[in-house]
């Protein structure tokens, strides 16, 4: 028999990340696109705890489409992860790609990424979801909002209820930037799906010079949170450098989000 659709319209899911409530509080995900080596993650950790960020993202594996791209650390990278969460105490999230990889990364990796390319890897979302700590799944860039949340459903039915959703833009006909943000999207997910929504700015666009205004108007289109690409030198980042903002710029980000947060 074939099982029908969920109902997520009841109820909202809360979770508990470091000493927030994603559903209840704000909650700012930001870090480098990838990990690049320890001595640079220990800069821009410092500087993320200065601000007061919520959790650390940062890349070990990168799926890229050109094969000659810059692929991650990859094991090196969840290493130098693995030492940044036990100096610095930060809540750690990072991108798995194969479930092959799942074991390595569940004695310190609080949050689980599914990136945008993995929306449709059913066995990586039921075996990431049997891990049982929060997963964040990113919508495919050419899915309905539909598709992303049966995908979703894959993860919630191994019992795993800590789902969180993550628009980060989709491809359309537009070129003028990397993807179209689609706040329709999330305003629409927060008055008929229970699950929490981020909004990462960084990839909806893939300018740095517009990923504070959508980041903003992602806040006040109802999302739980932000996801942010964010380092001490953005210029000199390995990956993403166009969409990689400054630490100042991240600032003043948080801030006025708190404030907008207040009046939702």
């Amino acid at each position: 028999m074939i099982q029908k659709s969920m109902d997520l319209s009841k109820g909202k899911v809360k979770i508990n990340i470091g000493q927030k409530v994603l559903g209840e509080d704000l909650l700012i995900f930001s870090g480098p696109c990838s990990v690049e080596n320890l001595d640079t993650m220990r800069d821009i950790a410092t500087k993320l705890k200065a601000l007061g960020v919520d959790v650390l993202r940062g890349g070990a594996f990168k799926p890229r489409t050109s094969p000659y791209d810059f692929q991650g650390l990859k094991d090196e990278g969840l290493e130098i992860l693995k030492t940044i969460k036990k100096e610095f105490g930060f809540v750690i999230s990072t991108e798995i790609l194969d479930v092959r990889d799942l074991d390595k990364v569940d004695d310190f990796v609080d949050l689980i990424q599914i990136g945008s390319r993995n929306m449709y890897n059913y066995v990586l979302l039921e075996e990431a979801g049997k891990l049982g700590r929060p997963v964040v799944l990113k919508r495919g860039f050419s899915a309905t909002v539909a598709e992303w949340v049966s995908a979703a459903e894959y993860i919630l039915n191994t019992g795993n209820e800590k789902v969180i959703l993550c628009e980060r833009g989709i491809r359309t006909f537009e070129t003028t930037t990397r993807n179209t943000l689609d706040l329709n999207s999330v305003a629409y997910l927060k008055e008929s799906c229970r699950l929490p929504v981020l909004v990462d700015p960084s990839h909806g666009t893939g300018v740095r010079s517009l990923v504070k205004p959508m980041a903003l108007a992602g806040i006040m289109a109802g999302a739980d949170g932000l996801m942010i690409e964010s380092h001490s030198a953005p210029d000199e980042s390995i990956s993403d450098a166009q969409q990689t903002i400054s630490m100042e710029v991240l600032e003043e980000i948080m801030k006025t989000s708190k404030e907008l947060w207040r009046y939702r």
